[in-house]
């Protein structure tokens, strides 16, 4: 947990978010970066290269929230960059929308809803 929060931590300032999309600039830069030196040194062809720069792009088709077909292309072409390096954490992505676990109620809190409830049932029962 200490070690989660370490990392938590030091990401503090290095992402943005832009809209609904979280950059993590250090990570982009090196991942970008590692691609553009690549294809000036000749390692990689340009197809090669844009293929491996669009790996983020695929990852963020395959969401939950995306319609069945978005999120089947997604998986097809994330599938398709896992031979050069698709399966890394993306560096750029949708951001996580915050869900607030739901609160739970104490057994005091259901007591006294059960009591008030009881308490309109017998205001509204005729005949009392």
């Amino acid at each position: 947990m200490a070690e989660e929060q370490d990392v938590n931590e030091q990401k503090l300032g290095m992402s943005s978010t832009i809209g609904p999309i979280e950059i993590d600039w250090p990570r982009t830069l090196g991942y970008y970066g590692g691609i553009g030196l690549a294809l000036a040194f000749g390692l990689v062809e340009p197809p090669l290269a844009i293929f491996i720069a669009a790996i983020p792009l695929f990852k963020m088709l395959n969401r939950p929230d995306a319609a069945k077909p978005t999120r089947f292309v997604g998986q097809m072409l994330e599938g398709a960059a896992r031979p050069v390096g698709g399966s890394a954490k993306a560096t750029i992505q949708m951001k996580e929308k915050s869900k607030e676990p739901p609160r739970r109620t104490s057994i005091l809190e259901e007591a006294r809803q059960m009591v008030n409830q009881s308490k309109q049932q017998r205001l509204q029962a005729p005949g009392t």
